[in-house]
């Protein structure tokens, strides 16, 4: 009998409900709102929120915004725009890291009264010298020792605006001997005179990460502070400032912080200082360019919620480092669409088709099912008539060796319509073919002929008269993957045919209704969605998400 594998997270909480260590899973999703989330992200939020459903737990969404450097509205209602999207539901579990800054403050100094943190006079530079190396004990500051009173009253005056910036910072007291870094008497205040998005001018110093997440955590009660592998070693830093305040008294007590391994991706730019220099240079259209992998890129570009969990499922939850390919997102998002999603015939690089027997003034209403795969989904009316367009490479005047579709003396099928027989050509004065002639057989109406013969290729078509004029965007990876992500001085190896764009599309008249983000599937051609940025009513605008074929093979299951 086969039981259900759960990652080692899931045996970690089994075990402690098991042992009354807490009776509630409440988990959290803490992004610091300095930038857009990217696809890695995604698998934190869902991994927390999955863990939160899975238990009938709690999902807390908080934005740790203790750097007013970097840290704009923007980016926290694109996060929360994201989060959304994705399916996460806090409920009414939204809070700020600035919404605990007044207890952060008194928590500060009941170290300072317990004789484990103390103000520094320290430049950065210094700090940074006395702190030692991996195989080198650091130095003692000459600040250490400062007596308890003295160090109260010089952090009251920090916050009181006594000093200015990089003058003073708060080290917590621990041990300069110790063999992680992390605890060589790390800051956990600095004064910084800056604006901040949620608190205005309140506060001119700001807590430090490491110090203000673990107490964040504790005052929401949060259970298992999940973060990736890089947090290892600022774990038991985490489980000190938690027992030296007073929220727990054992490291082994909730909240207890749990890492897993980081989601990678080759050949994709995630680091947000190289998003933002793209940006900033105009490179791409804005954190949200279909080209980048933040979740607000995929989302425009045409990946629903459901493609990124799937992947995020494939992926896996582990200690150990891997890197996933792109391959595979794309391989989810084709096993989403295309049974979902209607077919429309879409013709991208369109050169007109004459019927030359077809009544000039007629035309027909053609049955076409929506989707062979899915019944569910109908069919639709398609308009047919005298002229069409067929897309430029579907005919070739002297044919290559095993081409099947329209050339001279050729007869292939027009999808669903009928078959048709090249007869001529039209050319302009540069020699470019701009008109294809043809005759048609109307007892094959539905694409069979009643005396049985057959054809080997099949094009697709629309309308010339009542087709929709539309400006299709494709898009390949943004970096050059030979070269890899990036170059000895640290710039990107961009792909300069990151994005082609074609203007003179056209669409058969059904797309004419579509909302943004609608997504479709355009016949031979890929997976497409209408771009919620830049189309309009008047003049649509369509992303390529993803081509029809993919190089990926699902892997097989182990017995």
């Amino acid at each position: 009998m086969s039981t259900e594998s759960k990652n080692f997270i899931e045996q970690m909480i089994d075990k402690d409900l098991a042992e009354g260590k807490y009776d509630k899973v409440v988990t959290r999703f803490p992004p610091e709102p300095n930038g857009y989330l990217h696809i890695g992200h995604a698998k934190s939020i869902l991994l927390n929120y999955g863990l939160a459903k899975e238990y009938g737990g709690e999902f807390h969404m908080r934005f740790d915004d203790t750097n007013p450097t970097k840290e704009k509205t923007e980016f926290v209602d694109s996060i929360k725009a994201d989060i959304a999207w994705l399916g996460a539901d806090w409920k009414d579990n939204l809070f700020f890291a600035s919404d605990y800054f007044d207890k952060m403050y008194e928590d500060a100094c009941t170290l300072i009264r317990k004789g484990k943190a103390y103000v520094s006079d320290l430049t950065a530079d210094e700090i940074k010298e006395y702190r030692g190396t991996l195989t080198e004990p650091g130095k003692e500051d000459p600040s250490r020792n400062r007596p308890v009173e003295e160090n109260l009253q010089m952090f009251n005056d920090m916050k009181d605006g006594k000093y200015p910036d990089g003058s003073k910072v708060l080290r917590a007291k621990i041990d300069m001997a110790s063999p992680n870094i992390n605890m060589r008497d790390p800051i956990i205040y600095r004064v910084a005179h800056l604006e901040h998005h949620n608190t205005g001018n309140k506060w001119c110093i700001y807590p430090m990460y490491d110090f203000a997440h673990p107490i964040e955590d504790a005052i929401e009660g949060i259970t298992n502070s999940i973060c990736t592998l890089e947090f290892e070693d600022h774990r038991p830093l985490y489980d000190w400032v938690l027992m030296e305040v007073g929220y727990k008294d054992s490291p082994d007590k909730a909240p207890k912080q749990t890492e897993f391994a980081k989601m990678y991706l080759n050949n994709v730019v995630t680091g947000k200082r190289y998003i933002k220099r793209l940006v900033e240079e105009n490179i791409v259209d804005g954190w949200d360019d279909p080209r980048l992998v933040t979740i607000a890129a995929l989302r425009r570009r045409g990946f629903t919620p459901e493609s990124i969990k799937m992947f995020i499922e494939l992926s896996g939850v582990s200690k150990a480092n891997s890197t996933s390919d792109y391959a595979m997102l794309e391989y989810c998002i084709r096993e989403d669409l295309k049974i979902s999603r209607p077919r429309i015939m879409a013709v991208l690089d369109p050169i007109e088709l004459v019927i030359d027997n077809y009544p000039e003034t007629e035309t027909e209403l053609i049955e076409v099912p929506n989707n062979l795969e899915n019944e569910s989904l109908g069919s639709r009316k398609v308009r047919f008539s005298k002229r069409l367009y067929i897309e430029r490479d579907d005919f070739m005047e002297e044919p290559v060796k095993k081409y099947f579709r329209l050339f001279p003396g050729n007869e292939v099928r027009l999808m669903h319509a009928y078959f048709v027989k090249c007869v001529s050509c039209e050319k302009d004065a540069d020699g470019n073919v701009t008109v294809v002639h043809c005759t048609y057989d109307p007892a094959s109406k539905g694409g069979n002929s009643p005396d049985g013969r057959k054809v080997k290729g099949t094009i697709h078509w629309v309308d010339a008269g009542s087709s929709v004029k539309a400006e299709c965007r494709l898009y390949e990876n943004l970096i050059d993957e030979e070269k890899g992500v990036y170059n000895e001085d640290g710039s990107l190896n961009l792909n300069p045919n990151s994005i082609t764009v074609k203007k003179e599309c056209r669409i058969e008249e059904a797309i004419k209704d579509a909302k943004a983000s609608d997504r479709f599937q355009f016949v031979r051609n890929g997976f497409y969605c209408l771009d919620s940025k830049d189309s309009k009513p008047d003049a649509q605008v369509f992303n390529r998400i993803v081509s029809l074929k993919s190089s990926f093979v699902l892997p097989k299951k182990e017995d």
